[in-house]
């Protein structure tokens, strides 16, 4: 007669199986309740939901069943499904975010390592978009943990973009992102029904920015991409004033007039004392059959945004990559699948993909960073 499995190597297996939105093990956060071990060898395993209805169930019943069933002496695993209580919700929330009463933006604190890039542009059809989603699956396929957040409230595109179909399940007073390609994803398409249009001012623009970063469980990240909307307005000051250490990378065209638009909105950092990292070109040229290029926006946009930023701001601001205009770029975007991931050898791919190693160079810490700090005279 075969014999039964022990409970200490099943407990164990569980202990390899995270929570999918979490990305923590189901036995650290209170999600795993009775393991039942039967002389058959059949292994009934009860899973403490954080909400009824959990987007991630099947994700979860799968990633629970393959452990339990590697497990030697395993005849058959049964997976039952319960909700937490309010109070174990409670507890979790404190587990994930402690004690404070009020949300806290994690990378607005003195010692957050998280790299904040708000991706910004002048006006409104550059692709910046486009850009940000590619560079966010890319910085994830090397390893980093990366975020994105759709900050664009009137023009939010980045859940089709990145193909999020799910939608964030809120546990007390967190919200969990959904995630695609690896990345957690947040945007405001999240919320409304159907393709409503947002009609909001000012202070409500800044208090779903507030939310977004204060409410998300973002979890440990890397790397948080901003997809900002064109411009700079309400969004890219309150991004200022919530988050003072974001960076920003400036996408513009080869175009001399979106070129001076572009310029106009890297200089607020003279005024928000942020960091611009550099300029990202795209749409730079369109590569003919014969191999031959045509510019069809002109040509040297982009450094000429690179070398008046780098005059205005009194320090080195490089032209990061000029990425080309093609159809599949394009395409990628409709069907929700970056191009660094589905044709990462094609020609716009590979620059993205240079820009995001320039970016994951650039190392977790305070190195670089403003301390705001003042010289105060004896």
């Amino acid at each position: 007669m075969p014999q039964a499995p022990e409970l200490s190597r099943i407990r164990a297996a569980l202990a390899t199986v995270n929570d999918p939105e979490i990305r923590r093990p189901i036995t650290d956060i209170g999600m795993l309740g009775d393991v039942d071990v039967a002389a058959s060898g059949r292994v009934a395993v009860q899973i403490f939901l954080t909400v009824a209805g959990c987007p991630m169930k099947d994700t979860l019943t799968r990633d629970v069943t393959a452990a339990v069933s590697a497990v030697p002496g395993v005849a058959g695993v049964e997976v039952r499904l319960d909700v937490m209580s309010p109070e174990q919700r409670k507890q979790l929330q404190t587990q994930l975010r402690g004690d404070n009463p009020e949300p806290e933006i994690p990378f607005a604190k003195p010692g957050s390592l998280t790299r904040v890039y708000a991706v910004a542009s002048g006006k409104g059809g550059v692709g910046k978009s486009s850009v940000t989603v590619n560079l966010a699956a890319a910085l994830c396929q090397r390893g980093l943990s990366v975020g994105v957040l759709d900050a664009d409230i009137y023009g939010f595109s980045i859940p089709r973009m990145l193909g999020v179909t799910g939608k964030p399940t809120q546990v007390e007073r967190m919200i969990m992102p959904p995630q695609a390609h690896g990345v957690k994803v947040i945007s405001i398409g999240m919320f409304t029904p159907g393709n409503t249009p947002v009609v909001w001012r000012g202070p409500m623009l800044h208090r779903a920015l507030q939310q977004f970063l204060a409410d998300v469980f973002w979890g440990d990240l890397d790397v948080l991409l901003m997809d900002l909307p064109p411009g700079t307005g309400d969004i890219a000051i309150s991004l200022a004033q919530l988050v003072p250490s974001a960076e920003i990378l400036v996408v513009t065209t080869p175009q001399q007039a979106a070129a001076e638009v572009a310029e106009r909105a890297g200089s607020i950092a003279t005024q928000t004392h942020q960091q611009v990292v550099g300029v990202i070109e795209n749409m730079s040229w369109l590569q003919l059959p014969d191999g031959s290029r045509m510019d069809i926006f002109g040509s040297g946009g982009g450094q000429v945004v690179a070398d008046a930023l780098t005059r205005t701001l009194g320090t080195p601001v490089p032209l990061l990559g000029q990425v080309p205009l093609e159809t599949r770029l394009r395409q990628s975007g409709d069907e929700g699948l970056p191009l660094v991931l589905s044709d990462p050898s094609s020609a716009a791919a590979r620059a993205l993909l240079d820009v995001a190693d320039a970016l994951a160079a650039r190392q977790r810490g305070l190195a670089g960073r403003s301390l705001s700090l003042t010289p105060v005279g004896r």
